[in-house]
C-alpha cells in the first residue's frame, strides 16, 4: 500500500523518490494458516511479506544473537526504511545496524504493503484486525517463519514504536533491547484518538464509500483523510521554512494531498487507523525485561511533550530511559522517528548498554 502516507512516518514528505532496494536484501512471504483474529473473524490464509537484509548467526547453542526486527508507521511498510535519511546511516557498512553483522527483518504488517489486506479483495468483508492481531502476526513470522528464536532488538517507529512496547510485554525474555521512536505507551486518546476518528467518520460517511463496496475510491473522503494527515506529521519550524509565503503554502498543501490521494485506498486506510483500538500497554509496562531507550520529539504533534505523558509511564520502566529531543531545524516533528543521523546516538548506547 502506499508509502506516501507514511506522513506518519516521514512528515509530510509526500514527494520523495521511488524506494531503492539494496542488493543484499531479500523478501518473501510467510503464509499463517486458519489465523484467528481478535474479532472472532478468521482467514484461511494470512499473507505476511517481509524484506530481511543479512543472515542470522546462532551461538553454540543453536540460538540466533544477531537478529533485528525493525516495524514501521501506520500506512508504511519494510521498505520505507531503505530511504537514505534510515539506511545511509544505520545500514551502511560500519553503522550501527550493518547487514554485515546484523540479520535485520522488515515486516510489512497485517493491512499493509505486499500483506494481506482489504485492498486484495475481501474490501470491508476483511477481518478487523488490531495490534494484538499484528504483534502476533509479527511474531509468528519471526519464529515460525523466519526460525528466529531470540532477537537482539526490537525498533519501532510510530504503530511500530506502540508494538515493541507490546513486543517487551508479551515476550519477555525474547529480546534482549527494545527502541521505541515516537509513541506513548498509553491508550490513544485525546487529541490523538480525535484525528484518527475524523479520518474515519469521512470514509464512513462519504455516500461514495458504499460500505466499502465502492469501484471508484470515494474522492472527499480521501481528501479529508488526506488534509488531516498532512497537519498529523507536520511539524512547525521546517514548515515555515519551506512555505514562507501564503502562495508557497498553499502550493504545498495542494501538492501533499495530491500525492496522498494517489496513493490512498479508503478501505485499507480506514483499517489501518482503526486498528489501534485494542493499544493500552500501560497497565504491564512492569513486565518488559529487556532494556529500553525510548525517543520522542518535542515537535511531534501525534505525541506533543506537555501532555507529561512519558515522564510518568518511563517509572514504570525496570531497565528503561525516555528521551526527548528538542526541536530544532533538525528535527522533523513526528517523522524524526526516520531521521537516524538525530537519535544514532542513543541506540549506539543501547547496544552497549544491552550486550550480554
Amino acid at each position: 500500500m502506499n508509502r506516501l502516507l507514511a506522513a506518519l512516518v516521514l512528515c509530510v514528505v509526500p514527494a520523495l523518490a521511488q524506494t531503492v532496494i539494496p542488493l543484499q536484501s531479500r523478501e518473501g512471504d510467510y503464509i499463517a494458516r486458519n489465523f484467528k483474529f481478535t474479532s472472532g473473524e478468521t482467514l484461511p490464509e494470512l499473507r505476511l511479506h517481509y524484506t530481511t537484509l543479512g543472515k542470522p548467526l546462532r551461538d553454540a547453542a543453536g540460538r540466533v544473537t544477531n537478529a533485528v526486527l525493525i516495524l514501521h508507521g501506520t500506512g508504511g511498510d519494510g521498505h520505507q526504511f531503505f530511504r537514505p535519511q534510515f539506511a545511509d546511516v544505520l545500514f551502511k557498512p560500519g553503522g550501527l545496524l550493518d547487514p554485515a553483522h546484523y540479520y535485520v527483518i522488515l515486516p510489512d504488517d497485517i493491512g499493509h504493503g505486499k500483506s494481506s489486506k482489504p485492498s486484495d479483495g475481501l474490501h470491508a468483508r476483511f477481518p478487523h484486525y488490531g495490534y494484538v492481531d499484528m504483534v502476533e502476526g509479527e511474531y509468528l513470522l519471526v519464529t515460525k517463519g523466519l526460525r528466529v528464536d531470540h532477537l537482539r532488538l526490537v525498533m519501532g517507529t510510530s504503530m511500530g514504536c506502540m508494538h515493541s512496547f507490546m513486543w517487551g510485554e508479551e515476550h519477555p525474555g525474547f529480546v534482549d533491547a527494545l527502541m521505541p521512536l515516537a509513541c506513548l505507551p498509553v491508550e490513544i486518546a485525546g487529541r490523538n484518538r480525535m484525528w484518527r476518528k475524523m479520518i474515519i467518520d469521512a470514509i464512513e460517511k462519504d455516500p461514495a464509500w458504499k460500505g466499502g463496496a465502492y469501484k471508484t475510491e470515494p474522492q472527499m473522503a480521501l481528501r479529508t483523510a488526506a488534509d488531516i494527515l498532512v497537519i498529523a506529521g507536520s511539524a512547525p519550524l521546517p514548515m515555515q521554512l519551506a512555505d514562507p509565503t501564503a502562495p508557497a503554502a498553499d502550493k504545498a498543501l495542494e501538492a501533499h494531498v495530491k500525492a496522498y490521494m494517489g496513493e490512498m485506498d479508503a478501505n485499507d486506510l480506514l483499517y489501518q487507523v482503526a486498528s489501534s483500538r485494542d493499544y493500552d500497554p500501560s497497565k504491564d509496562l512492569g513486565k518488559i525485561t529487556a532494556d529500553v531507550m525510548w525517543v520522542n520529539s518535542s515537535d511531534d504533534f501525534i505525541n506533543p511533550p506537555d501532555l507529561g505523558i512519558a515522564e510518568r509511564e518511563a517509572e514504570k520502566l525496570k531497565h528503561g530511559r525516555f528521551v526527548l529531543i528538542p526541536g530544532g531545524p533538525g528535527t522533523h516533528g513526528h517523522g524524526t522517528h526516520t531521521w537516524a543521523a538525530v537519535w544514532q546516538g542513543y541506540l549506539a548506547q543501547l547496544l552497549k548498554e544491552s550486550a550480554k
